[in-house]
């Protein structure tokens, strides 16, 4: 009998990390909200971009960490930054800056664990069984519910609809790239490129794009700080472990959590309240994700 599947399990990541990881990432819509009134999106993607980067530099080089070698190396670690950072914010602060609701947004990323899914079989020919196909489509389900009752008439817009798609095709295509070719790279040293490359690309947009104020209120302050240490270092650490340590499509299955966790932060912070589709929908969020998991587990 082979030994592979045991292996494979015993380097998963425990369940828990999964689920600090929907947490924090979720918080960071949060942080959109309170921040984005403040400050253009690009901009305020450029001030959080350039401090992170700042501060990972000197953890890597107060902890002497490892730098990825050659060129080609140095453009796979910062071209999936470029669309997990550039892309995938960009687009969502963008969509939500053009009037674009957060449910909308979520509902629209919410996509990607099937694209994902049908990206993973002809990149690195994973194979999803039945059971994680129903997963993944429960998932769907839920994620629709979840944001349905915040789909209003008039809300949709061309561009907003745009950006939000940008976002979609680029945290795909970042989850596999980095799949494919920075899983072995350090993430304290692949933070400084990442987050210098995406600063610098985002720079130039901002400047012509937007005035590049900011009105520095607490709550500006509040947005950045937390932006900056739990999303881009503790919420993005945790993905790229889990990308290391999982599946693609395992992966991107907890994304369909987040617009459900979103729902119940806003609903704690911000006071907004939860339809019965809405709670409806967290049910099949979860139970999806579960069967996509506990299949992988058992595979």
């Amino acid at each position: 009998m082979s030994t592979a599947p045991a292996a494979a399990r015993r380097h998963r990541a425990p369940p828990a990390i999964g689920g600090l990881f929907v947490l924090l990432w979720s918080s960071g819509f949060v942080g959109a909200k309170l921040g984005l009134p403040y400050a253009g999106p690009l901009t305020f993607l450029v001030l959080r971009m350039a401090l992170v980067a700042a501060l990972l530099l000197l953890v890597a080089l107060a902890t002497r960490a490892p730098w990825p070698r050659g060129r080609r190396a140095w453009a796979h670690v910062a071209g999936a930054g470029l669309l997990v950072h550039g892309g995938y914010l960009g687009g969502v602060f963008s969509a939500i800056h053009q009037g674009l609701s957060a449910g909308i947004v979520a509902l629209v990323v919410g996509l990607q664990p099937l694209l994902t899914a049908f990206a993973a079989i002809v990149v690195f020919r994973e194979r999803s069984s039945p059971r994680q196909w129903t997963g993944l489509v429960m998932g769907l389900v839920g994620v629709a519910l979840v944001v349905s009752g915040k789909v209003t008439q008039g809300e949709l817009s061309l561009a907003g609809t745009g950006f939000a798609l940008i976002a979609l095709v680029s945290i795909t295509a970042g989850t596999l790239y980095q799949k494919r070719f920075g899983g072995r790279f350090d993430f304290r040293t692949v933070g400084v490129i990442q987050y210098s490359a995406t600063g610098l690309a985002l720079l130039p947009l901002a400047a012509m794009s937007e005035s590049m104020h900011v009105v520095w209120t607490g709550e500006f302050v509040l947005a950045l700080t937390w932006l900056v240490l739990v999303l881009s270092v503790g919420a993005v650490s945790l993905l790229y472990f889990l990308i290391k340590r999982g599946r693609a499509t395992e992966v991107s299955s907890l994304f369909y959590l987040t617009p459900p966790t979103t729902a119940v932060l806003a609903y704690a912070l911000f006071g907004e309240t939860l339809s019965r589709a809405a709670l409806a929908g967290m049910v099949f969020a979860v139970v999806g994700v579960a069967l996509v998991l506990t299949d992988a587990g058992a595979s």
